[in-house]
């Protein structure tokens, strides 16, 4: 984790150097804080509350656009600091990807440090979303961190606390841990009662709250908002995809065919890396698996799946597919984390039957002579 404090700190300076010399919405981030006049005029939700963190640093604590750029990278290796907390409490087998650690594999790739270097949404909902993910296993004792995770998430991305939220109720619906009526309960009505409460902020973000049909209301927007995405250097026109098609260029894409600049080619790297992690779950036990998996894998996948599907539908740049994804890959690399562990895990257990009987074969004939 030092390394990877380092090597996170280089991925600042990356970003702080690409700045210097390209446009950045980390300088309107800075400098808007400094338009108004008190901080609670800048509390709400999205874009406003990034606002709403810096101010105090900027008006009262003097910060420098340099110690922000710091301070939400910081934010940025806290939320990989519960990455590594989330995976290893959960999944103790260490597993080898291309003859590297999975879980240093994951920790280091440089997207997800690209995107969660600067200041801007990248670093504190990524550090919300696994702050709520680590907290989650055990809500009684971590209230304080799963309360943190929901609201910054909340704030940040309302539209991706839905999906968290609803991928935490399925999950303790119908994992396999048998946890007792009254705590499904509380984490039921805290989800519910919480999605209810702030739905008209949710739906707003898209522009339903008014719409009397929310799937022609939700079509409507994503044709609008792909179509102005797409008209970038590096947009596509996904409006005429396929589901499938959508989802596969909002997870693999960019590769090395359609990589935009010298970033995109790092990017197609990691991509290609994406895809070959994502054939190792593309196996005929893989439903059998999803059966009888814990709350933390349904969780994760219904939260990557929701977060997928809505965002394909919306995105049509590669530039942001880029950074948007950073926020939920984690998820589906828990999944395949905690997939390839149970095989290894059941193959030790076979392996360990299999030398038990043969001993237990053994010592019979030993006694028979």
């Amino acid at each position: 984790m030092n390394l990877l404090f380092l090597y996170h700190l280089f991925f600042f300076g990356v970003y702080y150097t690409y700045t210097i010399f390209n446009r950045s919405d980390s300088k309107l981030y800075y400098s808007r804080p400094q338009w108004g006049d008190t901080w609670w005029e800048y509390f709400g939700t999205s874009t406003t509350f990034i606002d709403f963190m810096s101010w105090p640093f900027i008006n009262v604590l003097g910060f420098s656009y340099e110690m922000m750029m710091v301070l939400f990278a910081w934010f940025g290796y806290i939320g990989f600091v519960y990455a590594y907390l989330f995976f290893r409490e959960n999944i103790p087998i260490k597993i080898k990807i291309f003859n590297i650690d999975f879980l240093t594999l994951i920790l280091f790739l440089p997207n997800m440090h690209f995107w969660t270097a600067s200041l801007g949404k990248g670093a504190p909902i990524f550090m919300s979303l696994m702050m709520f993910a680590y907290a989650i296993k055990d809500p009684k004792t971590r209230w304080g961190t799963l309360l943190i995770g929901s609201l910054i998430t909340y704030y940040i991305r309302p539209h991706v606390f839905l999906f968290v939220a609803a991928g935490t109720v399925l999950g303790f619906m119908t994992g396999k841990e048998k946890i007792a009526f009254w705590k499904k309960m509380l984490v039921y009505i805290g989800m519910i009662g919480g999605l209810l409460m702030v739905q008209d902020t949710i739906l707003g973000m898209a522009g339903l709250n008014e719409s009397e049909n929310l799937v022609e209301g939700f079509d409507q927007f994503s044709t609008e908002r792909g179509a102005e995405l797409s008209k970038s250097g590096s947009g596509v026109d996904m409006a005429n995809y396929p589901l499938p098609v959508k989802l596969f260029t909002f997870w693999f894409r960019p590769l090395f065919f359609d990589a935009p600049g010298v970033l995109g080619l790092i990017v197609s790297v990691e991509n290609l890396i994406y895809l070959l992690l994502f054939f190792k779950i593309l196996k005929g036990d893989f439903i059998k698996f999803l059966k009888k998996s814990p709350i933390s894998v349904k969780m994760s996948l219904t939260t990557f799946f929701l977060a997928s599907l809505a965002m394909a539908f919306v995105m049509s740049n590669l530039g942001i597919i880029m950074r948007q994804k950073s926020m939920v890959m984690y998820f589906l690399f828990f999944v395949i984390y905690y997939y390839l562990a149970q095989k290894k895990y059941d193959g030790i257990n076979k392996k360990r039957r299999l030398m038990q009987k043969r001993q237990k074969a053994k010592e019979t004939a030993l006694a028979a002579q």
